[in-house]
């Protein structure tokens, strides 16, 4: 597959089959992501593979803890937001908004629960960082999960990257016993 090709035809997925993903291709794909540039070549990023029953159960604890503290994403988050941005996602949401009930499928739900469900992933891929750098490295984790996700889509496998997870970090530390000291 041509890189640009790729580029243009990924797309974040949203909906996934529960065919299990075969872990050597996991494997090739944290491979890619490793091959990232990063800053001083300190490859800052350290991934946390869950599958199977392990993310079953990751799972159902961060749809508990968001059913207790309802964090979710969204436009209602959007007045933290510069206009520019807050504009983009409004009109993003939107969107989105409309074909998910046109589904018949409650559009708040969807993106929370979903995002917290890995959208019913086989696999999920939680990346760290050690937090006594700097979060300039943050720039390096996002090299790498571009890397990462076009690995997946050359590989045929569909990816979404999920930001929400991050505000159940505690849960997430706990339940795959990523040290404190890992963002």
């Amino acid at each position: 597959m041509e890189l640009f090709e790729a580029i243009d035809n990924r797309r974040s997925i949203r909906a996934f089959t529960d065919k299990p993903i075969d872990p050597h291709i996991v494997m090739e794909i944290l491979e890619a992501a490793t091959k990232a540039p990063s800053a001083l070549n300190l490859q800052p990023w350290e991934f946390v593979v869950v599958m199977d029953e392990e993310r079953e159960r990751l799972s159902r604890r961060l749809l508990k803890a968001y059913r207790e503290r309802r964090i979710g994403c969204g436009p209602q988050g959007t007045d933290r937001l510069p206009e520019k941005f807050a504009k983009r996602m409004k009109s993003t949401f939107k969107v989105m908004k409309a074909e998910i009930e046109k589904a018949g499928v409650n559009y708040e739900s969807f993106i929370n629960e979903g995002s917290l469900n890995f959208y019913g992933a086989p696999a999920a891929i939680i990346i760290c960082m050690d937090s006594s750098l700097s979060k300039y490295h943050l720039l390096s984790i996002g090299s790498a999960l571009a890397y990462m996700v076009l690995a997946a889509h050359a590989k045929g496998l569909g990816t979404c990257p999920i930001g929400l997870i991050h505000a159940y970090a505690d849960e997430v530390r706990e339940a795959l016993n990523i040290p404190d000291n890992k963002e």
